[in-house]
């Protein structure tokens, strides 16, 4: 991965915050011509820098979805407990991103649901299943607070 310099740091806040803003904006904002701003940004996805776009969604509708952040602790954390408990999780594809992390917990979950119940099964069936667990925290999501910023908040 190249190291990054002040400008692609830029590029990079201001694809966060608009991802569909034109390259010739983006390259004006940043101080390139078109060309090199692109050129920059074929670079990072090519190193994966960037690895892709996404759209934010409206959570203020009746069908949102509800994200559940869990903290996962595992009863050891020898490499074998880690591996088991990674190739489980692969498995499920109702567990959207999995972090291994420092601190009180080993893992840090995320699932989204359309409600209370849809969670209850995911923590029944799958949850409580993976090996080696020891303790499962839930705690849900209220709002998405950077996913509003795209409305016109800098």
């Amino acid at each position: 991965m190249p190291a990054l310099d002040t400008t692609d740091r830029n590029i990079l806040r201001l694809l966060r915050l608009d991802a569909r803003m034109s390259n010739a904006k983006l390259a004006a904002e940043v101080g390139l011509s078109p060309s090199a701003c692109l050129r920059r940004i074929k670079i990072m996805e090519k190193t994966g820098v960037i690895r892709g776009y996404t759209a934010l969604l409206d959570t203020s509708n009746a069908d949102a979805m509800i994200a559940v952040i869990i903290n996962i602790t595992l009863e050891r954390q020898t490499e074998d407990y880690l591996d088991r408990f990674e190739a489980a999780v692969r498995r499920h594809p109702e567990i959207r991103e999995c972090f291994l992390m420092t601190g009180g917990s080993d893992y840090l979950l995320r699932v989204e649901v359309a409600n209370a119940g849809e969670f209850e099964r995911i923590h029944k069936e799958i949850l409580s299943a993976l090996p080696g667990v020891l303790r499962i925290n839930s705690s849900f999501s209220i709002r998405n607070v950077l996913a509003t910023r795209s409305r016109g908040k800098r």
